[in-house]
């Protein structure tokens, strides 16, 4: 099985930075209307939020909240917003992404959002599916059955 390959903040503080240098030096399509920074706002303040309830359902339950060891778990999480995705926390990273590249206004600044949805699926949620169907067997299977990966 592998193992997830670099913790999920720092992958999405990369795209980030990828989202912000295209936006500052990539000549390009500008986004530009009428409350579109409003819009990037309630995008990262639902992205952070979504990750603090997130983050705080797994305090609750006192098992690893560390997504670089998920073979460490000891329960499995799936009241709260992982009640509709198995995956908040990086749905919520995905938010912030998604309203940073807004607020920079530039369209090229959506590639880094997408890179970002690939390889978290491919290096994190996926080393994290197959550790937690070790540990949990049928109930994880049932979960995911029941709940989509994203939303």
């Amino acid at each position: 099985m592998p193992k997830p390959i670099m913790p999920p903040p720092v992958q999405a503080l990369i795209a980030g930075a990828l989202i912000w240098l295209l936006a500052e030096f990539v000549p390009g399509l500008t986004i530009a209307f009428s409350g579109h920074q409003v819009i990037a706002y309630a995008l990262i303040s639902i992205g952070l939020c979504l990750d603090l309830a997130s983050a705080a359902a797994f305090v609750k339950s006192k098992t690893t909240i560390n997504p670089m060891a998920p073979e460490r778990s000891n329960a499995l999480v799936i009241s709260g917003f992982y009640k509709f995705s198995r995956n908040p926390m990086y749905l919520g990273l995905v938010l912030i992404l998604l309203g940073w590249a807004l607020w920079l206004g530039k369209v090229a600044g959506f590639i880094p959002v997408a890179m970002f949805i690939f390889t978290i699926t491919q290096f994190q949620i996926k080393p994290e599916e197959d550790a937690l169907e070790a540990i949990f067997r049928d109930q994880y299977r049932d979960y995911k059955r029941r709940v989509r990966r994203w939303i």
